[in-house]
């Protein structure tokens, strides 16, 4: 199918842009109510805009009817909660779907290979129409914390890693590119996570923030990815075959989106990061 894309993401997949002032805001996720919906980690989501304005983070397509995810319905309930993190999502003046906060347990960077994955974001997407995206608005100050991206799972050569201080910034491709968290903090780390179509006011939004795809995060020792990724490849194995053994495809809810591709309302099971 054809879509609208950004050129500005053509090469990488995702761009940073200036970070947020974030010590300037009250810290609002604190007061949101969260949904034990569970992602790539140990997770809680608290929507801010979901397919009807109802406190669930669904896919859209996953509603009587099914949608895409745009023109989503603000959700009443947290957005007179949280109207700093309200005009945030606002201020791209694009379509926006699915808008919500994360909260993530720490893990390690083994599980956040195990976690890697893509976003079903343009499933009933309409040909010709902006493709989703999602901007990743770093809450709480995560220094130690990264964003995983791959273009190819499982080689770890294809890896960037940007750092999450409060006020990160990201725009990323989401169906494109692998992605997960490694948050090896002591404390659970929140994000505003929005998704968004692209056009020309997405693209003005990153023109006026000084793009750039510098990560600059610090190397990893060889020894150390390689130990990590075997042992996200072994666990991945060991899930696998337990689903096998249910009598169900094994690579339901493996992040590649394989059986997604596959199925005009199906979803995956590995969605946020």
């Amino acid at each position: 199918m054809s879509y609208l894309k950004l050129p500005i993401l053509n090469d990488t997949g995702f761009v940073i842009v200036d970070s947020y002032d974030q010590s300037a805001d009250p810290r609002e996720w604190d007061e949101l109510i969260y949904v034990d919906w569970k992602s790539s980690g140990d997770t809680r989501f608290a929507p801010l805009a979901s397919a009807y304005g109802d406190l669930e983070c669904d896919g859209f397509w996953n509603h009587t009817p099914p949608k895409t995810d745009k023109d989503g319905v603000w959700v009443k309930e947290n957005v007179a909660i949280a109207p700093i993190l309200t005009e945030r999502a606002l201020e791209f003046n694009a379509n926006i779907g699915r808008c919500r906060v994360i909260e993530l347990q720490p893990n390690t960077y083994a599980d956040a290979i195990y976690n890697l994955h893509r976003d079903d974001n343009n499933r009933l997407n309409p040909e010709g129409t902006g493709w989703i995206v999602r901007a990743f608005f770093n809450l709480t100050d995560d220094a130690d914390s990264v964003m995983l991206l791959r273009e190819d799972k499982d080689d770890p050569a294809t890896e960037t890693r940007v750092p999450l201080p409060a006020g990160a910034q990201v725009v990323i491709d989401t169906q494109r590119l692998y992605h997960a968290v490694w948050h090896p903090g002591d404390k659970p780390r929140y994000c505003l996570i929005t998704s968004l179509e692209s056009g020309p006011e997405l693209d003005q939004w990153m023109q006026d923030r000084h793009p750039h795809t510098d990560a600059n995060a610090p190397a990893l020792e060889a020894s150390f990815i390689a130990g990590a990724q075997d042992e996200a490849e072994a666990k991945r194995a060991a899930r696998a075959a337990a689903i096998a053994a249910q009598g169900k495809d094994p690579r339901f809810g493996d992040g590649t989106m394989a059986l997604a591709e596959n199925d005009e309302y199906g979803q995956e099971v590995m969605s946020e990061a």
